[in-house]
């Protein structure tokens, strides 16, 4: 005992720093042991839980999120609904933006194009309240619940080109109808999980691409946690296509694109979307 107070009195700011790392240990401790809730005051853009109704050919998924934006924030905040028959699926396009200022890191959502060239997108998000800045350190704590966000292709791609002013990547995706169903299906089974049993977010273990990742039934990859290195993992898995990853890569670039679509008509954008992404495909 003597030995351990001799210690601390040769060296006075340790009592400090044991303090402080004692207080953040309980911290963690305390967020960890507690239960994820569903009744926070949420950011508005994470505000409203998605309501999906599966049945044996198609789902039904409200509020679809719909939102419009310029370089200043949004300018409008709408929502709609989306029902599909599963049989009207088409493709499934993986989108990466890059985190500024990282090559490792990186956001991933999927859009599911249907007949007709509709799309549907999910994103994988932290869920945070009015106020609260995401942190990749303190999402290993349960500083967040996790939500599962469907929005229309035009809200989820121009609020990052346009808004955020970030990259944005679309790629295809090169994998066999019935594994499109199968991962639209658990996706959506996971969606309605959530409406009535809150989970956390976890930076490594629930974070917005390895969620994907385990819906896809993928074996665990430092990708999942390194997530601007994704689209390399799935390219090396052939799951998106291209003679080279490095053309793949340039090709799926949609910034500048998407950007400027912001000013077409709404209803327009799926259809012009994905007929720019086909006319690059086909070179």
């Amino acid at each position: 005992m003597r030995r351990i107070f001799a210690w601390f009195g040769c060296h006075p700011l340790r009592p400090a720093f044991l303090a402080i790392a004692l207080i953040l240990s309980l911290g963690a401790l305390a967020a960890i042991a507690s239960s994820a809730r569903l009744d926070r005051q949420w950011y508005p853009y994470l505000g409203r839980t998605a309501d999906v109704t599966l049945h044996e050919t198609g789902f039904a998924v409200t509020p679809v999120s719909d939102w419009s934006y310029a370089r200043e924030g949004e300018t409008a905040q709408a929502y709609t609904e989306a029902a599909f028959d599963f049989d009207q699926l088409r493709n499934v396009w993986f989108v990466l933006e890059p985190q500024p200022g990282s090559q490792l890191a990186a956001h991933t959502l999927l859009l599911f194009e249907f007949e007709g060239d509709r799309l549907l997108g999910l994103t994988i998000e932290a869920r945070r309240e009015v106020g609260e800045e995401y942190s990749a350190l303190w999402g290993l704590f349960n500083a967040f619940e996790l939500a599962y966000v469907w929005g229309s292709a035009r809200d989820f791609l121009t609020r990052r080109t346009v808004m955020l002013d970030h990259d944005v990547f679309v790629y295809p995706t090169d994998i066999t109808n019935r594994e499109k169903r199968a991962l639209l299906r658990t996706l959506l089974e996971r969606t309605e999980q959530l409406e009535t049993r809150a989970r956390y977010y976890n930076t490594i273990f629930s974070n917005c691409t390895n969620e994907l990742a385990k819906a896809a039934g993928f074996p665990w990859a430092p990708a999942f946690v390194l997530t601007g290195r994704s689209d390399e993992y799935l390219f090396s898995r052939g799951i998106i296509p291209g003679e080279s990853f490095a053309q793949a890569h340039a090709r799926s670039d949609m910034t500048d694109y998407i950007t400027a679509l912001n000013d077409a008509p709404p209803a327009q954008f799926d259809a012009r979307l994905l007929a720019e992404l086909r006319r690059r495909e086909a070179r």
